[in-house]
């Protein structure tokens, strides 16, 4: 695996796990009135988007190095993805 396809690799795992945990621990503030005015209802008080970055980068690296083991050790044959070739 040459270096820009480990990174393109890499960005592509760090993204779908970022939109993963992105969800988790967000917080709805119960009163209407304590909002800011022009956010939407649904807009979380404390987002924390620093600490699910750092989980995205945790978890991505830990997906990534099971990718690269699969691809760099052929833990699965091209002949079991595509029989014709």
């Amino acid at each position: 695996m040459t270096a820009p396809i480990a990174l393109g690799v890499y960005f592509i795992c760090w993204w779908l796990v970022f939109f993963m945990v992105l969800p988790i621990g967000n917080k709805v503030p119960e009163d209407v009135h304590t909002r800011d005015p022009g956010l939407a209802d649904s807009a979380p008080e404390n987002p924390r988007l620093w600490l699910k970055a750092a989980w995205a980068t945790i978890g991505s690296a830990v997906l990534f190095g099971i990718a690269y083991a699969v691809i760099h050790y052929r833990l699965i044959p091209v002949d079991a993805i595509f029989p014709s070739i």
